[in-house]
């Protein structure tokens, strides 16, 4: 159908129009694409259990997981690509692919039939081919064709085009779920006249068609990522170890971060560097902070210098092309070595963590990991005369002082989403259960900015995360990032060490 997925821009101004004799001899003298097909990919087989397993949470209904489109950067540039997080686990899917793409899973008398719909390879004799600068072959690389996808995913392929008559078939007898994100304008529209619906405008972006079934499923395909499978937990551990490296790299780059000024944005760049060499990208946006700006949490602008006998907070994580992350966070001692004051802060962090990482085991409740680590920061800011009230009072329901200081929780799950599952419901996140398979996060920290005059001078300034990716195992738990050093002790060591080589 034309017009479906057809985000084609107009000839930009600045673009010398195309011949005729152009348009005739660009298409000739091609080398016929190549006949093997791609290896499958490893997530494959995984995809298939996880399709299964959804198709058995909804009988009956036809089931719509958009990868999303491209989004606009600036004037006629895009960012990179990044499917969708379900579509990605559902597929197996991961980087660049696959733009508009969407998911369909049709019910039959046995379940669901799964087909990939998405914009295959134009023909070289089309304009596509040479004029369309977000799909072209000369612009963007040679896209898959439907057979090769099919190869690649292990799942039937059609063409974009046919999706809005297949949505329009049965709609009488058939409910439809559609997982709310980003979907063509086109296909929006025909969801919207099969519910009923006033017709989106071109303006309209992501989900004005969302009802109470579309959220139900968007919980549901959150939920399915809570306990990871052999394959996710695989990739966690790889994604883990290579931002063991990468940490590593940094350590011994932090005395030229110092030498060259605007030291936050060398130490981004190194770990930029190996995340996109050795993976996708980084699993979300590098906090490289440094003095007083490791007591902002989600320090990003990452523009400051590197001084020596300040603390540098490191908050990074290596995304693979699978889309799974780590998620790490290291304090560490700019010249090498801890401060008195700084390592009385730092030890108590560390404590807390360990409390933390003690509670994350089968049968706890996720909240526990934060109360048992909590309650180590309440014991040490009221040891030093901080806490307007008793430790008690501050852990009670009607209290919470002790957030002044830190105020994020300690814990996350993690996966495919360096934040994963965040549309889980309440009873199975903040009060579920901890499973084996789970992965978690814990990350107490201690940040005292340097204008808060409750903070005594000499801990002003200082800001201090730990965090670690946590494995909950059906014997307790297992430290997916023991590799790096957490104690003051074994960071200075590990510091020496790498500088001295």
């Amino acid at each position: 159908m034309a017009g479906v997925s057809d985000r084609r821009q107009e000839l930009p101004n600045r673009q010398i129009p195309f011949s005729d004799a152009f348009k005739d001899f660009i298409v000739e003298g091609w080398a016929p694409h190549s006949m093997d097909a791609p290896e499958q990919l490893p997530a494959a087989a995984w995809a298939r259990r996880r399709r299964e397993r959804v198709s058995a949470q909804f009988p009956g209904d036809r089931l719509v997981i958009p990868a999303r489109g491209l989004k606009v950067r600036s004037n006629d540039t895009d960012y990179r690509f990044r499917p969708h997080s379900a579509f990605a686990h559902l597929t197996g899917l991961g980087t660049d692919r696959e733009p508009d793409a969407v998911l369909v899973l049709e019910p039959t008398d046995s379940g669901h039939d799964a087909t990939l719909y998405f914009r295959p390879r134009a023909p070289r004799e089309s304009e596509e081919f040479y004029a369309d600068s977000r799909f072209g072959e000369l612009w963007v690389g040679r896209r898959p064709s439907l057979e090769e996808m099919s190869a690649l995913c292990d799942i039937p392929c059609a063409a974009i085009s046919d999706l809005p008559d297949q949505l329009r078939k049965n709609t009488d007898t058939v409910s439809l779920r559609v997982l709310p994100a980003d979907l063509d304008h086109e296909i929006r529209q025909v969801i919207e006249e099969i519910r009923g619906l006033p017709m989106a405008t071109e303006a309209d972006q992501g989900g004005s068609t969302i009802e109470e079934s579309d959220h139900e499923f968007a919980v549901a395909l959150s939920e399915l990522r809570l306990i990871k499978d052999a394959f996710e937990i695989s990739e966690m551990r790889e994604a883990c170890r290579q931002t063991a490296v990468a940490f590593e790299a940094v350590v011994a780059g932090i005395p030229e971060a110092v030498r060259r000024g605007r030291g936050e944005r060398w130490i981004e760049g190194i770990f930029g560097l190996h995340a996109r060499h050795i993976g996708n990208a980084v699993g979300y946006d590098t906090i490289a902070a440094a003095g007083e700006h490791a007591c902002t949490l989600h320090w990003i602008r990452n523009d400051g210098e590197l001084r020596e006998g300040e603390l540098l907070l490191l908050d990074a994580g290596i995304e693979l092309n699978s889309l799974y992350t780590a998620d790490v966070t290291r304090t560490l001692p700019i010249k090498g070595t801890f401060s008195d004051e700084q390592r009385m802060v730092y030890d108590a962090v560390f404590e807390a963590q360990q409390a933390g990482i003690a509670a994350a085991r089968p049968g706890a409740r996720f909240s526990d990991v934060h109360k048992a680590a909590i309650a180590v920061i309440a014991r040490h800011l009221d040891s030093w005369g901080l806490l307007p009230v008793s430790v008690a009072e501050s852990l009670g329901e009607q209290g919470g002082q002790h957030r002044r200081w830190m105020v994020h929780g300690t814990s996350h799950h993690l996966g495919i989403d360096a934040h994963d599952c965040a549309q889980a419901r309440v009873e199975n996140y903040r009060e579920g259960i901890l499973q084996p398979g789970m992965i978690i996060t814990v990350e107490p920290g201690l940040y005292f900015k340097p204008d808060d005059e409750l903070v005594p001078k000499h801990l002003q300034g200082i800001g201090v995360r730990i965090e670690d990716d946590i494995l909950i195992t059906s014997e307790g738990n297992e430290n997916l990032t023991r590799m790096l050093p957490r104690s003051s002790d074994d960071v200075e060591a590990w510091m020496s060490t790498i500088w001295t080589r």
